[in-house]
């Protein structure tokens, strides 16, 4: 099957599950075609699929992450110890794994092609990730709590497991709790990979972006933790800070550098 022919099955698999989409409109145009499946993705509920769907997505998504670059940490220049920083789609990354800044219902974002990194990492992983999120979840009995995290296999992303974490949410001013809250995701976040033997971990920003934990402060907390946290583990762990916008990346380096 041509990647074409692939997503027509998997956006006529998604509509009829749901004969509320009865009346949607499938396009001809390839792009088109790709917002419609993200996001059909994006609000399907965590049930289970077919075999054949999963069987075709794996195969899509696999050649279209393929298509989109992957970067293996490998070929990156530590800033300095074994501490790095990559300006880039951390759902391109091949390391251990990546963090995903969640919501406390930890299933991911349910806005249609929504442009946050959680909704990145659900599309992009396929609909197994949200499957066994739930699961997590429902197991666990109650919403997720900030500072925690929680471990997943990354399915069709170059990563192997994805950890999530909450990060505070600054409503009004600072305060000392949402910095200790902010450090407890990193602090988690290593724990669970130590736990897991994982050799590389890349962490997102944390909070910085709807959740308006301010930038400059968020990147001198999560630098001082993974520093502090390698020290007490005497870890060679890899860890490295992935941005996606040049301000955050200047932020980082000037961090680094002191």
């Amino acid at each position: 099957m041509t990647q074409k022919e692939r997503l027509l099955f998997l956006v006529k698999y998604l509509i009829s599950e749901d004969a509320r989409y009865a009346s949607f409109e499938i396009p001809d145009d390839e792009n088109d075609l790709k917002y419609l499946f993200r996001g059909l993705v994006n609000i399907r509920p965590a049930l289970d699929a077919s075999q054949e769907f999963l069987k075709i997505q794996d195969e899509y998504l696999r050649v279209e992450n393929a298509s989109r670059g992957i970067t293996d940490i490998a070929v990156l220049k530590p800033v300095r110890g074994d501490i790095y920083l990559w300006r880039g789609d951390i759902t391109t990354l091949k390391a251990d794994a990546i963090v995903n800044a969640a919501n406390s219902s930890l299933t991911g974002c349910w806005q249609p092609n929504h442009s946050c990194i959680d909704n990145c990492i659900h599309t992009f992983a396929g609909v197994q990730l949200r499957k066994v999120c739930d699961g997590i979840m429902r197991r666990q009995g109650h919403a997720e709590e900030t500072g925690k995290a929680k471990i997943t296999p990354a399915f069709n992303l170059p990563c192997r497991f994805v950890l999530h974490t909450v990060g505070p949410i600054i409503r009004c001013a600072l305060t000392q709790k949402d910095r200790e809250l902010l450090a407890s995701c990193y602090t988690s976040c290593l724990d669970l990979a130590e736990e897991n033997g994982l050799k590389s971990v890349a962490f997102c920003c944390i909070s910085t972006g709807v959740f308006c934990f301010p930038p400059d402060e968020a990147a001198k907390i999560a630098v001082k933790t993974v520093e502090d946290w390698k020290d007490r583990a005497k870890s060679d762990m890899k860890v490295i800070f992935n941005v996606f916008l040049q301000n955050d990346e200047e932020i980082y380096r000037k961090v680094l550098q002191n």
